[in-house]
């Protein structure tokens, strides 16, 4: 393999790739055990594409929500994908051919890894390794999961009725280093704990990410928001 193209910014783009599409196994049982056929699982990994986003959407469906209620909650998470989209767009300057295509493989993994970089070549080859990379195994990877999900038999005899809520906090739990993330993680715990008695399912995650929603434009003039790793560069299975 040339060195020229097989630069720092590819190397780090396919190792994130493999260790993110790995992921998608779990996904993809899990998704199958929330009540999603085999199509199903493979279109909304496909087209929604955001780990964090989908492991919202099946945790609604999970619980007993109806679907709209997951896209909504899948939806609201998904925002930030939307300043990752203006950040990379500045910093990559790309035609205007080439922002649709961008915009689906704008996931956290490949704008840390293209704004992790120095050079403008190296920032637009580490965009596409990481994004294309982690696009192709995260949705090979739900087939697998959706496949084995599909011979488990009954997910409750496995424990996977409740796993998807235990993959999204493992998707959380990094992300809490410093005391803001803490308190709005508490203050969304608060906010599903006081509405579950009370909504039908799906509702209370609606709730607390609104919640988090309104905090967060609250609390945007006192500095430039943070990506979802909590650092300037870095940015959902």
């Amino acid at each position: 393999m040339s060195t020229s193209w097989f630069t720092p910014a590819t190397r780090m783009g396919l190792s994130i790739a493999v260790a993110t599409g790995l992921y998608g196994i779990s996904f993809g049982a899990l998704a199958v055990a929330a009540g999603l056929n085999l199509w199903q699982c493979i279109v909304l990994s496909a087209l929604m594409f955001t780990g964090g986003s989908q492991f919202a959407f099946i945790g609604v469906l999970a619980g007993g929500g109806t679907p709209v209620a997951g896209y909504s909650a899948a939806s609201l998470l998904g925002i930030r994908n939307s300043v990752y989209g203006m950040q990379i767009k500045q910093a990559l300057r790309p035609s205007a051919s080439l922002v649709p295509l961008m915009a689906q493989v704008t996931i956290d993994e490949s704008t840390a890894t293209s704004l992790g970089q120095s050079s403008l070549a190296e920032k637009k080859r580490g965009f596409w390794v990481a994004g294309v990379g982690v696009w192709l195994l995260w949705n090979l990877f739900t087939i697998v999961g959706a496949l084995l999900g599909e011979r488990m038999g009954d997910p409750a005899a496995w424990g996977l009725d409740g796993a998807a809520v235990a993959a999204f906090l493992g998707l959380l739990w990094p992300r809490l280093k410093s005391a803001e993330p803490v308190f709005v993680a508490f203050g969304a715990v608060l906010v599903t704990a006081l509405a579950v008695p009370v909504s039908a399912p799906g509702v209370p995650i609606l709730l607390a990410a609104a919640a988090a929603v309104i905090y967060a434009l609250i609390t945007y003039r006192r500095g430039k928001p943070a990506t979802e790793h909590g650092q300037r560069q870095r940015v959902e299975p």
